[in-house]
């Protein structure tokens, strides 16, 4: 009896060792860079922006068609990209916010509404995703009227450019697109 208890306390004692053992870096010499980034040319100790300092510029200019009959809302847009970064563009995203409505959406995967204890038969049934209030893209065209390749992810969309858009440079294109909605 007495063996097992000197074992059972033996387990114990180990137990905690690595409980205090574990690595909580309170090295000295750490580097900050996770919780006080070094300030550079685009950013200062502050967080504010530095010298060097860019962003990029978009232009839209958006026409808009309302279908209340069939309840869909139309639109075609023109928009200037300005590339203002260092660095040459090969491809734009765009975001589709309206697609967190599409009947693919994820919304209906990890959506936190519950059930109520009365409902009526039409909430029971705006509960699923019968209803596509997502983006239908039609065209997405350069400023010459050319076709450019396109990828839809979900809320993003990749349009990918037939010649780069440099340095300083800016870039039209168009995208003619409609949705429906309630």
């Amino acid at each position: 009896m007495k063996s097992i208890r000197s074992l059972i306390l033996l387990l114990a004692i180990s137990g905690i060792q690595v409980l205090y053992s574990q690595n909580t870096n309170q090295n000295t010499f750490k580097q900050l860079d996770d919780e006080l980034p070094t300030p550079n040319v685009y950013r200062t100790a502050s967080g504010a922006p530095g010298h060097e300092y860019w962003q990029q510029k978009a232009d839209y200019d958006i026409k808009i068609e309302l279908d209340d009959l069939n309840q869909k809302l139309f639109g075609f847009e023109k928009i200037t990209y300005h590339n203002d970064s260092p660095d040459q563009l090969t491809y734009l995203w765009l975001q589709l916010d309206q697609n967190v409505r599409a009947q693919d959406s994820d919304k209906y995967k990890i959506s936190s509404s519950s059930i109520s204890e009365k409902m009526t038969a039409s909430q029971i049934s705006g509960l699923t995703p019968e209803f596509d209030g997502g983006f239908k893209i039609e065209s997405v065209k350069d400023n010459n009227g050319k076709d450019l390749n396109y990828i839809i992810n979900k809320t993003m969309m990749r349009v990918d450019l037939g010649d780069p858009i440099a340095s300083g440079e800016s870039f039209t294109f168009s995208i003619k697109w409609w949705y429906n909605i309630n």
